[in-house]
């Protein structure tokens, strides 16, 4: 079949740089549910399949959203849906393990599901030999309960150990003769979450009254952490050219972010932060370059990492190039700036977030307009041709004036870099609708509806052409991207209908998304409506003192801390960066 050739070609393109396992008895695949080009660039998809297939009690294999053309035959009963290695049904496995990074990726696993001919219900699932369906990943670690209704197991937390103990106790019920181990059997590994053990409780306004759980123990799921990263390698282990990043070797550098910016989730759900040491991350660059030119530094802020500059240099005295995912910039200094443009490396992201010095205090940046421009400056200076800057837009207290600020601020960023009388190529403005995300200061703020974050974008758009011309580049994502996220970010489980109702109407592209979620929108007000209004998620400022969907899990932050740097912002007031060795306010440390 055409589908299977596909699939041995891109196998015969991987390059492995690791004894692979393929015995044992336990059969597991490691789904990613997206395509394989993303699939392959995940750092924690690989990681975890790594783990799996390492472990000889299990025959590892993986699954990924199939492509365009197959969906199309899989759902006009031409072709059913396979494992990547080996073909097999996804129901021949004994576990499918989800490994979900995004939370619009939640759709795509409730089609993986259908087309795998597997029930989306646990219960028409139970006791009838189908896959006990698991996932992990960094959107469960935030809010798994717009996917809780079809999904057996969760294991919210780091899982270099969680996943260890979940084959562990598998085999161990397997040894005890229950050949499908109930979910209640994972309940001692911390960080397991039973989903059917919690039921939410719903008011007359349609807030979470309160959760009855039904187990042994306090209602509370602790997020798994790794304290030390050192004891675990994290980079690329299959190496393909179809990848995103097909030209890198990926390496963690780090797990969450010191600066505390408050719409930003990778800066509370990871804390503390946690730095590998330089000298571990230069061991997995010089095992890239025998791979790769490109070593691509993975993590939420990179110019913080310490001995950057000299990661940078050592790699580029071997030819090589770093490729840091994001640089704040105030920590960028010229030394950094010369490394990276060493040996080909045309183009760095800084991430300012916002335009005005207003806004960078509501956000808690910690970063002044004078930094910013000092480090473009640098940039240039050192050799790097093309900047992109990365912005938020419509975050909770901005104004239009604060919109036209990063008009300005870009301008002003090209007119410092022509004066290096270095080449300068282009300044590309990237631009991010706000999307409220839990366990950060901003949960309870409301996404801005899609015609005003239009009439910012126009605004920025038009200031933008009057200031550089061709210059600069405007790259704005659209607010239906932005809507769906905020509605599966912030859900409750009943937002698991209106991803069934997406999925039964083959809704993949965001234009379709968001057509047939306004048509729920409106089916609201008509007899017999069923389906929740997405704008209840979305548009609706959360109370202060309501539950939470997402307030069950432990994430070792304290909900009074969060809620004090909210008011910090709209006073408009900085907190300082984490120390995590003297200070214990949030309650990470």
């Amino acid at each position: 079949m055409y589908f299977r050739k596909r699939a041995l070609e891109r196998i015969a393109r991987e390059t492995s740089l690791y004894e692979r396992d393929r015995g044992g008895d336990i059969r597991v695949c490691v789904v990613y549910p997206n395509v394989y080009r993303l699939a392959m660039a995940n750092l924690g998809f690989q990681s975890i399949f790594r783990i799996f297939e390492s472990d000889p009690r299990v025959a590892a294999d993986r699954a990924f959203l199939p492509d365009s053309d197959e969906r199309a035959a899989i759902d006009a009963g031409a072709a059913p849906m396979q494992s990547f290695e080996r073909a097999d049904p996804l129901t021949d496995f004994d576990i499918l393990a989800f490994s979900v990074a995004f939370e619009t990726d939640y759709l795509n696993v409730l089609s993986i599901l259908r087309m795998a001919g597997i029930p989306r219900s646990r219960e028409l699932r139970r006791g009838r030999g189908y896959p006990l369906i698991v996932a992990g990943g960094s959107a469960i670690f935030l809010n798994p309960e717009p996917i809780a209704d079809f999904v057996d197991l969760f294991l919210i937390g780091e899982g270099e150990e969680m996943a260890p103990e979940f084959i562990a106790t598998f085999a161990a019920a397997r040894v005890a003769g229950r050949a499908n181990p109930e979910p209640a059997a994972f309940a001692g590994i911390e960080g397991a979450y039973i989903p059917e053990r919690f039921t939410p409780v719903y008011d007359e306004s349609g807030r979470i009254a309160t959760v009855e759980y039904d187990g042994p123990g306090a209602p509370h799921v602790k997020r798994r952490l790794i304290r030390d990263l050192n004891r675990f390698s994290t980079a690329s282990r299959i190496l393909t050219e179809e990848s995103v990043f097909g030209d890198m070797y990926l390496v963690e550098a780090s797990r969450g972010c010191q600066w505390g910016c408050r719409f930003c989730a990778a800066g509370f759900m990871y804390r503390p932060i946690r730095y590998r040491s330089p000298e571990r991350i230069l061991e997995e660059a010089a095992r890239g370059l025998q791979e790769r030119k490109v070593i691509g530094l993975v993590g939420a802020e990179m110019a913080s990492v310490p001995g950057v500059a000299d990661i940078a240099t050592a790699i580029a005295d071997r030819g090589g190039r770093l490729s840091p995912s994001s640089l704040k910039a105030d920590c960028i200094t010229p030394n950094l700036a010369a490394a990276l443009a060493r040996n080909g490396n045309r183009s760095v992201t800084v991430a300012p977030e916002a335009g005005s010095e207003r806004m960078r205090k509501v956000i808690n940046k910690n970063l002044s307009e004078a930094e910013i421009l000092r480090a473009a400056e640098m940039l240039i200076g050192g050799g790097v041709e093309n900047l992109k800057f990365y912005f938020m837009l419509a975050l909770p207290e901005e104004h239009d004036e604060d919109v036209l600020e990063i008009a300005r601020l870009t301008g002003t960023i090209l007119q410092r870099a022509r004066a290096t009388k270095r080449a300068v190529g282009r300044v590309t403005v990237s631009l991010n609708p706000f999307v409220p995300k839990p366990w950060t200061p901003f949960q309870w703020d409301p996404m801005a509806d899609a015609a005003a974050i239009k009439r910012k974008i126009a605004l920025l758009r038009s200031a933008l052409g009057k200031i550089g011309g061709a210059a600069i580049a405007l790259d704005a994502e659209s607010p239906r991207e932005a809507y769906f996220q905020t509605l599966v970010s912030r859900g409750d489980r009943r937002v698991g209908a209106i991803l069934e109702r997406l999925d039964a109407r083959r809704c993949v592209e965001p234009g379709a998304i968001w057509q047939e979620l306004r048509a729920i929108r409106r089916e609201r007000g008509a007899d017999g409506a069923t389906l929740p209004d997405p704008d209840f998620y979305v548009t609706r400022q959360y109370t202060h003192d309501e539950v939470l969907p997402w307030d069950f899990i432990d994430h070792h932050i304290h909900k009074w801390f969060l809620l004090s740097e909210r008011k910090k912002a709209h006073y408009e007031h900085q907190s300082k960066p984490c120390d995590v060795t003297r200070c214990t306010v949030c309650g990470a440390c």
